[in-house]
């Protein structure tokens, strides 16, 4: 009998620790920065919590001892609290897969547009 009453609060427990969790907004949940840390400038913040943002590198090319002007278009995690615009230059850092595109995560506002 006191066996399954502890069963039973166990699960209680636990359904209200999910129920909690759910609660809790993505955006508010930690997401841990490992990897690279971007800057570049946001092109386009048109879908929902997510900016492309473009970044520009120069690469050498040996063979004609010139510089090359190369653009890479990240996607990144757009968080409220944050909510960069379109202009705007940001820092960008890698995280934990958030969707299909979504590797990356939205740090902070370097200069507003």
């Amino acid at each position: 009998m006191m066996a399954e009453k502890a069963k039973s609060a166990k699960k209680i427990a636990k359904a209200e620790e999910k129920a909690k969790a759910a609660a809790v907004p993505a955006q508010e949940k930690n997401l841990a920065v490992r990897g690279n840390v971007f800057e570049g400038k946001v092109i386009s913040a048109k879908a929902n919590k997510t900016v492309t943002v473009e970044r520009e590198l120069v690469h050498y090319i040996a063979k004609y001892e010139r510089y090359l002007k190369v653009k890479s278009k990240i996607k990144a995690h757009n968080p409220e609290n944050i909510n960069a615009k379109e202009g705007d230059i940001v820092k960008v850092g890698e995280t934990r897969r958030i969707s299909k595109t979504k590797n990356f995560l939205v740090l902070e506002i370097v200069k507003k547009a």
